[in-house]
């Protein structure tokens, strides 16, 4: 393929991928992980306040590189920030995580990365993630950032590789604790294939050379100072930078006898190859498809002119069965975190059509490959619509999980309408009794009303001197007994199979009726 229109292709994938990732991006109500981090970066826009918690969230970078999108939208505070500004990070770098394909040409050539590039443009899995503000999208670019560089440095060496994979390794660790998975696997991954080339390694090749442990010192120099950038809120916070050894116990119990989101080892294949609900078929098999045939080349015998390719097709295929393994056995499973090694699938998918199209010799088969891969990545365009957009917050959506209901954000708009009607407006009481699952992401859609307390079990006063109350379904019996009828109750979806009620003062529904009557 020519660089042109391999060119072409790239940039025709990037703005799939901008139209995909940026359309709409407020049509999804916010996810309870969302809001969590919301809150959290909110803390740091109002008061440059940022203190790792080694017992829930993640990383820093999410938050600092979430400054400048707020910074250019005129957002100052918590208040005023909005779904699109915090939602365009996360989208930002899954265009970048694309943009990163085009280094790999001269390993694997312009075919594979043009295909890759519009594979991974089109994923449904990368595009729905690409529209949530956590840490995944961040996590999957500094992931392949790494193994591109950890590739170059066996291929090529040169200083700059062994500074940009100390970066992208820093950055991985600032962002999500599995970065000691993901980066172990990739130098193992790297390792294998390297050796694999057995006497056909080059003499130039970086690792046969002398002094090699100097480049390691220094991208490990790179990688622990980007850390303890990050770490230390910008050496604001110097103590910070011990936090993440106190959170090694907390990921290491959770992983291993989780409370929660436990699944079996097939999870991540079964959603990333074929789902139904109610009727909704899902599939990236395309992409499997093609990494198979890619991974399945590995064994093939390479001529001396096909070298790089040979190592980056073992690399990328260990590297992708290491990952992959090592999550699939932990019991512990979340959708998003396939994509720590899904990334990596896209460019060995890649080089799986580019060794069709070299094997098809006529002009009719190569034809019909390239049509057959065009109608499937419509297929795949239409499923990555769906998920984003149409089916955002159905649970017939695979990557949808534990996913807010619209019914939530009608619950929150009806609070901000009556506090519009009460003497106090936002400043009016709110009491939510619900226990610590129940209550996100309500802070999110409250956050222009500084006087919301939250309980996780009703008993003080305090909280039924609220004119307005929203409480778990638990918690009702006492509630009625307690506010009798000086109130008058709705229910309300939060999550599937998990309602709320929302309790109002009497007289305040009286004037809200009186107003929408």
């Amino acid at each position: 393929m020519s660089r042109a229109v391999a060119g072409a292709l790239v940039a025709l994938a990037l703005t799939s991928a901008l139209a995909l990732r940026g359309a709409r991006l407020d049509v999804r109500p916010m996810h309870h992980d969302e809001a969590n981090q919301a809150i959290k970066f909110g803390d740091l826009l109002e008061r440059g306040d940022y203190r790792y918690d080694f017992r829930d969230h993640h990383g820093p970078t999410l938050y600092y590189l979430t400054l400048p999108s707020a910074w250019l939208a005129g957002r100052h505070t918590l208040a005023s920030l909005d779904e699109m500004t915090l939602r365009r990070v996360p989208a930002a770098f899954g265009l970048a995580t694309i943009l990163l394909l085009p280094v790999l040409s001269a390993g694997i050539g312009r075919t594979a990365v043009a295909v890759a590039a519009i594979l991974m443009a089109l994923s449904p899995a990368m595009v729905f993630y690409s529209r949530m503000f956590i840490q995944e999208t961040l996590f999957a670019c500094f992931v392949l950032a790494f193994v591109i560089a950890l590739g170059r440095i066996a291929t090529t060496g040169g200083r700059m590789w062994w500074i940009l994979a100390g970066i992208a390794a820093g950055l991985a660790t600032a962002t999500k604790e599995t970065s000691v998975i993901v980066v172990p696997a990739a130098i193992l991954a790297c390792a294998i294939a390297w050796w694999s080339l057995g006497s056909r390694r080059r003499p130039s090749d970086a690792l046969t050379t002398g002094r090699w442990w100097a480049p390691i010192v220094i991208s490990g120099a790179a990688a622990a100072a980007v850390a303890i950038v990050f770490y230390s809120s910008f050496f604001a916070s110097p103590a910070g930078v011990v936090e993440p050894f106190r959170g090694i116990g907390t990921y290491l119990a959770r992983g291993i006898d989780p409370a929660d989101h436990a699944h079996p080892w097939h999870y991540y294949l079964r959603l990333l190859t074929y789902t139904s609900s109610g009727g909704v078929k899902w599939s990236e098999g395309l992409v499997a498809a093609l990494a198979i045939v890619g991974a399945a080349l590995a064994s093939r015998q390479y001529n001396g002119a096909n070298l790089d390719r040979v190592f980056w097709t073992r690399y990328l295929a260990c590297d992708v069965a290491i990952a992959a393994t090592i999550f699939s056995v932990i019991p512990y499973k979340t959708p998003w975190n396939a994509l720590a090694f899904y990334v990596v699938t896209f460019p060995l998918a890649g080089i799986g059509f580019a060794s069709l199209f070299e094997m098809a010799r006529s002009r009719a088969m190569r034809s019909l490959l390239v049509a057959a891969f065009t109608v499937a990545c419509f297929n795949l365009a239409s499923q990555a619509w769906l998920a984003a957009v149409t089916y955002a917050a159905d649970p017939r959506n695979p990557y949808v999980y534990a996913q807010t209901v619209p019914d939530a954000v009608r619950m929150a708009r009806r609070v901000l309408d009556l506090a519009a009607l009460h003497p106090e407006g936002t400043r009016m009481q709110v009491s939510v009794i619900t226990s610590p699952y129940e209550q996100w992401p309500l802070p999110w859609y409250l956050r222009t009303m500084p006087n919301v307390g939250y309980w996780t079990a009703p008993g003080d006063p305090l909280a039924f001197q609220a004119p307005v109350i929203v409480s778990s379904i638990e918690h009702t019996s006492v509630l009625d007994t307690v506010l009798g009828d000086r109130y008058i109750s709705e229910f309300y979806g939060l999550r599937p199979e998990v309602p709320l009620a929302l309790y109002i003062d009497r007289g305040l529904w009286a004037r809200f009726l009186t107003t929408t009557h």
